[in-house]
């Protein structure tokens, strides 16, 4: 029994001594972590730097972030300086770090049950670049470096080198030493590359490596390649880890990591268009958490910037109101100086978001059209900071209050009672077959400019159902129009400008003309003597500017880019005149409630929310658009359809104040007597 007992005593011993810190922490034993409130922390740090980590007290920080309700916290443990905050066998630690940084941050998180997330850079580290150039990429053109130099691109590296086994290294050693919850692998961007050995797979793989287009589909592969298998060396570790790859498209990202995190700035890139944007397309890529991070600064690599509570409020309800998660980006001092004034500014954020989670959690935003965006789930992620007319699309639906995705062909299409496919969305024959079924549904489609053209662009890929001819590129510059009396209700009766170009169709039998093309006396241009600039309309011709086949309307010119230049309310009206004769009731309407406000429509079992919100950012200077104060509304009416719910309450949250409503017809009607910036109405059943 002795022998036995120390037997026993023995294999306990061992055990114990077993490395005991290799999963995850989670809120949900069973499976992932599912964060709440987030926190980013950027710790980029100059190997120049001399007092890494001195003064940082790492159980003060964590206090701090715990006091802001944050359970989600994602930390560097490797940046793009190429330091490591650990103690790394592998890799490269900060020389003039003298402890295990993330180390200590990791065990107090564990302690506090904050889910930490170990941050390294896939794309860029300079050090063990500068130390092994033969990682690196080189570019196209034959340059290592980029420029200008001073970026943190400047040198990136190469994923299909001995970096990448180097990095899969470094992200096992972490994963067997450290209570960590996963991994945000940041910057796999795809850069196109013509190192040795990309150049040897390429013509292995009979890729022609002069090709530019072909190069850079290569190096995105290389990139998806190098994500799949750090997912595949971190799950043999732990299945439960949270991944996140920053720089795969999104909808691969929904395929191999455990959600998705909608970066943007709104003060550094893009302005106030990419949140709308990614918001509405992200959600349809699954039932996977999406992160809404923000900063806290007003442009990346600024320690000295702290952006006005009503700006970082704003951007985060948004999110909020479109089911993604509150997540701020924020910048650690290297020497681990505790920044009072941020948590001061966070913690208030938090806490008052916090009191209304209960209509947040788990919500589905409910949406009746879909903005077509069928050019590649690749192109995403870039075209919501730069293509104008998809976010002017986004921006005249979010203005109308309709509610909307933005979709690819990565999602079903099914739900939707209009398509809007904007300006330029040639047709492949899985769009057009999509297409067609939605039509033959009985349901309607409304199509700008060349959108619906074969991808010859030689004609109407759906001919038939648009009722009308491609004739080609129209050719007046400016193009006008003038609106019949079916789709005028409050535009005037004059020439009205396109301000952007268009293309000549001609309607088929059966199909009507909404609108005519006005000819200009003559098109802008220099004959050598004077500067054709004042170009008066001229007369209305046959050239249709709008037709209606059915439930097929298509706008012969370009409407959203040239909203996006000119903000034309006269475009967004006919928009509208033609969207209300085929969705006459949405599900919500509004009066009193001025074309900058935006409103949501969420769903939980048993009620429906109404997110109201009244911001107005400013272009302050020649780039910056600000946010600084909310604007207090009165008297907002919203009419939300009930769909046959028998709607018993109606209050907002969270102080659960009773409004008095009433039933009319398929709608329910409510006054909000004051909206400060934010409201949210319930209508309990």
């Amino acid at each position: 029994m002795q022998k036995i007992l120390l037997s026993v005593i023995c294999l306990m011993l061992s055990l114990a001594a077993l490395p005991q810190n290799n999963k995850a922490y989670t809120n949900n034993p069973g499976g992932v972590h599912q964060p709440k409130y987030s926190l980013f922390y950027d710790n980029h740090t100059m190997p120049a730097c001399p007092d890494v980590g001195e003064t940082f007290d790492v159980e003060e920080y964590t206090d701090r972030i715990k006091a802001c309700g944050v359970d989600y916290l994602t930390f560097h443990a490797r940046c793009n300086l190429g330091m490591a905050y650990y103690d790394t066998k592998i890799g490269i630690k900060h020389p003039s770090l003298k402890y295990d940084l993330f180390g200590q941050l990791a065990d107090a998180c564990k302690r506090k049950e904050i889910a930490l997330t170990a941050y390294l850079n896939g794309g860029i580290s300079s050090a063990e670049g500068y130390e092994h150039r033969d990682w690196t990429n080189i570019y196209p053109d034959g340059r290592v470096y980029r420029d200008p130099r001073l970026t943190p691109w400047v040198r990136t590296m190469c994923p299909n080198t001995a970096y990448r086994d180097h990095l899969i290294s470094m992200v096992k050693e972490i994963a067997n030493n450290y209570p960590v919850s996963g991994f945000f692998i940041d910057c796999i961007n795809g850069i196109p590359c013509v190192c040795p050995v990309c150049i040897n797979m390429m013509k292995e793989q009979g890729i022609d490596w002069t090709d530019e287009e072909e190069v850079a589909k290569f190096a995105a592969g290389s990139s998806l390649r190098l994500a799949e298998d750090i997912a595949k060396a971190a799950r043999a570790i732990n299945p439960n880890f949270m991944l996140y790859f920053n720089g795969i498209t999104y909808a691969d990202q929904a395929r191999l990591g455990t959600h998705l995190e909608c970066e943007h700035l709104p003060t550094a890139h893009g302005g106030y268009e990419v949140l709308p944007v990614l918001s509405a397309y992200m959600r349809t890529l699954g039932d996977i958490p999406v992160l809404n991070m923000n900063g806290r600064f007003y442009r990346w690599g600024d320690f000295g910037g702290l952006r006005p509570e009503a700006a970082i409020k704003s951007e985060l309800l948004y999110g909020l109101a479109n089911g993604m998660i509150p997540n701020v980006g924020g910048h650690f001092h290297p020497r681990g100086d505790l920044i009072t004034p941020v948590f001061d500014r966070l913690e208030k954020i938090y806490k008052e978001l916090q009191t209304m989670d209960a209509w947040y959690d788990n919500a589905k935003n409910i949406t009746e059209i879909a903005i077509v965006y069928a050019k590649g789930n690749q192109f995403i992620r870039r075209m919501a900071r730069s293509d104008g007319h998809l976010k002017a699309a986004v921006r005249m639906l979010c203005e109308l209050k309709q509610q909307f995705d933005v979709v690819t062909t990565h999602s079903d299409w099914s739900k939707y009672k209009v398509l809007v496919i904007p300006d330029d969305v040639t047709f492949n024959d899985e769009v057009a077959r999509r297409v067609k079924a939605h039509i033959a549904a009985g349901k309607a489609v409304i199509s700008t400019g060349s959108s619906g053209l074969n991808l010859e662009k030689t004609k109407f890929a759906l001919e038939n159902e648009w009722g009308v001819k491609y004739i080609g590129e129209n050719d007046y510059d400016p193009a006008y129009f003038t609106v019949n009396s079916s789709y005028n209700p409050g535009l005037p009766n004059m020439p009205l400008s396109l301000y952007a170009s268009g293309v000549d169709v001609e309607a088929l039998p059966g199909t009507k003309v909404g609108a005519n093309l006005v000819k200009p006396y003559y098109n802008r241009h220099w004959d050598g003597e004077y500067a054709f600039y004042y170009t008066p309309p001229d007369r209305v011709t046959e050239k249709p500017a709008l037709t209606v086949n059915g439930n097929v309307a298509h706008f012969s010119h370009r409407i959203f880019s040239g909203y996006s230049d000119q903000a034309s309310v006269e475009l967004r009206t006919v928009f509208a005149n033609v969207l209300n004769n085929y969705l006459p009731d949405p599900v919500i309407k509004t009066e009193r409630f001025p074309s900058f406000a935006r409103a949501f429509v969420t769903e939980q079992p048993g009620r429906r929310m109404v997110h109201l919100l009244s911001y107005v950012p400013e272009l302050r200077g020649s780039k910056t658009e600000m946010i600084e104060e909310p604007l207090e509304l009165h008297n907002v009416k919203i009419s939300l359809r009930h769909d046959g719910k028998n709607i018993k309450k109606v209050y907002l949250a969270p102080e659960q104040k009773s409004l008095p409503f009433k039933k009319a017809g398929d709608y329910i009607e409510v006054t909000i007597p004051v909206c400060d910036g934010y409201s949210l109405v319930v209508f309990n059943e």
